[in-house]
């Protein structure tokens, strides 16, 4: 009888992507909505020849070095910063991803972030949820919760890859904005397909009404977001961060 190879996922997935993984794999499930602790994980490694990760799991050296029989850590996310991919290399562990699976999703819930902070959408929820328009007798004036107008506004893109591409195009044919980016290489396809213009970073945070960050979390880019930047935004600007804490000092 031919013996399964044993993986283990630190996170429970949903009931029809399990029943295919265990049609190929003898699987063992941390079952628990928090993550698994460092030591549980250090301990389900040791004997395991999968992993299936998410990027609130630490695998550093010391996880992978322990793991003899690891050859594979298939990453449920497009980043994988919480991976030691040099030590994965050297113990010859293929590292894998999944691009593409969640752009729709994060470029849609980028746009839900903007909308509602242009238009303050959490303040009315607050103002109606604990009762302030009976407390002040009003449901409606003029100028309450006066929010921006994006129609004609100027949207910048910090990273046009492909949440940030996509984000850009619902920008410019959802909105009618003008769209600035910048990255490290210019992408003249998207400039003639969407009409973004290339400026350099400094630029993007100056002319920018709504400024969105779309980057790994990379040494090069930990607090690219500091407050020369922030300085140069408009005094009503918005600024969205749909990619690592890390890369806007806060």
């Amino acid at each position: 009888m031919l013996v399964k190879p044993r993986v283990f996922i630190t996170r429970e997935l949903f009931d029809d992507v399990m029943q295919r993984i265990s049609e190929y794999y003898d699987v063992e499930v941390w079952d628990r909505y928090q993550a698994p602790p460092y030591d549980v994980l250090l301990s389900k490694v040791k004997e395991v020849n999968a992993l299936i990760s998410l990027l609130s799991d630490r695998i550093d050296c010391g996880l992978l070095s322990s793991a003899p029989k690891l050859r594979i850590v298939a990453q449920l996310a497009v980043g994988f910063d919480n991976i030691d991919l040099e030590c994965a290399t050297r113990r010859g562990i293929y590292i894998t991803n999944t691009p593409g699976v969640l752009t729709e999703a994060t470029a849609e819930f980028t746009w839900a972030l903007i909308l509602s902070t242009a238009r303050r959408v959490v303040e009315g929820d607050i103002f109606v949820r604990f009762g302030e328009w009976w407390r002040l007798k009003t449901a409606w004036h003029p100028k309450m919760l006066l929010g921006i107008e994006l129609r004609g506004k100027t949207l910048g893109i910090v990273g046009l890859g492909r949440i940030g591409k996509r984000v850009a195009e619902i920008g410019v044919k959802g909105f009618g904005m003008r769209v600035l980016y910048y990255d490290l290489r210019r992408d003249l396809e998207a400039e003639r397909e969407l009409g973004v213009e290339f400026k350099e970073l400094e630029e993007v945070f100056k002319e920018s009404d709504v400024v969105s960050v779309h980057v790994p979390l990379t040494p090069e880019t930990r607090w690219l977001v500091g407050e020369g930047l922030l300085r140069l935004m408009k005094k009503n600007a918005i600024l969205i961060n749909t990619s690592r804490g890390g890369v806007v000092d806060t």
